[in-house]
C-alpha cells in the first residue's frame, strides 16, 4: 500500500515518536523512507529583529557572524540527527535515504513530498489549537492541507507516571 515514506524530524521526543511510528509501517509494507530535516531560517529572522529594536549599527560583524555560526551549528546537529536514524532504520533492515532543506518546515516538507512522490507522509503534532495555532502557526496543518498523500499525526504520548520508591538508607 506505502511505497515511499518521508518522516519529518528535528530533535524533539515528538519526532523521535514520529520516526518510530515511520520505522514500524515502512518495515510492514517494505517501504521505502526518506529521512527529513528542515533546518529554517528563524535566526535570520532574529537577527532582522535585533536591529529593529537596537539599530543597524549595533555590532553589525558581530551579528552576521553569529548569525552564521548558528545556523552553520543547527545545520550540522540535524545531519547528526539524520545519520542517526539512519542507522537505526539499516539496523533492522531498512533502507532509508536522508535529506536536510534550508527554508520554511511545512514548504520545504510539501514541496520534498510532491517531488519524491511520497505516498505517507508521518510528523509529529503538538495540537495546538484555536489561538496557538493562529499565533505559532502548525507546520503538520499546513502539509495535511497541501499534499495530496496520506499524512500520519503523530501526537505527543502521555508519560507514564512513575513511582519512586525510597529505599532505607
Amino acid at each position: 500500500m506505502y511505497h515511499n515514506i518521508l518522516v519529518a524530524v528535528d530533535s524533539t521526543q515528538l519526532s523521535q515518536q514520529a520516526f518510530q511510528k515511520a520505522l514500524s509501517i515502512a518495515q510492514a509494507f517494505s517501504a521505502n523512507l526518506q529521512i527529513m530535516n528542515v533546518v529554517s531560517p528563524l535566526i535570520a529572522e532574529y537577527q532582522d529583529t535585533t536591529a529593529l529594536a537596537f539599530g543597524d549599527s549595533l555590532y553589525p560583524d558581530t551579528l552576521d557572524n553569529l548569525t552564521q555560526q548558528e545556523l552553520v551549528n543547527a545545520q550540522e546537529i540535524g545531519m547528526n540527527l539524520l545519520r542517526s536514524l539512519q542507522k537505526q532504520a539499516e539496523q533492522i533492515g531498512i533502507k532509508a535515504e536522508i535529506t536536510q532543506q534550508m527554508g520554511q518546515p511545512e514548504q520545504e516538507i510539501t514541496n520534498f513530498a510532491k517531488d519524491w512522490q511520497a505516498d505517507l507522509i508521518v510528523i509529529g503534532s503538538h495540537g495546538r489549537k484555536g489561538f496557538g495555532e493562529l499565533l505559532f502557526g502548525s507546520v503538520s496543518n499546513y502539509v495535511s492541507h497541501h499534499v495530496t498523500c496520506s499524512v500520519l499525526l503523530v501526537h505527543q504520548e502521555a508519560e507514564a507516571e512513575t513511582t519512586v520508591e525510597e529505599s532505607d538508607k
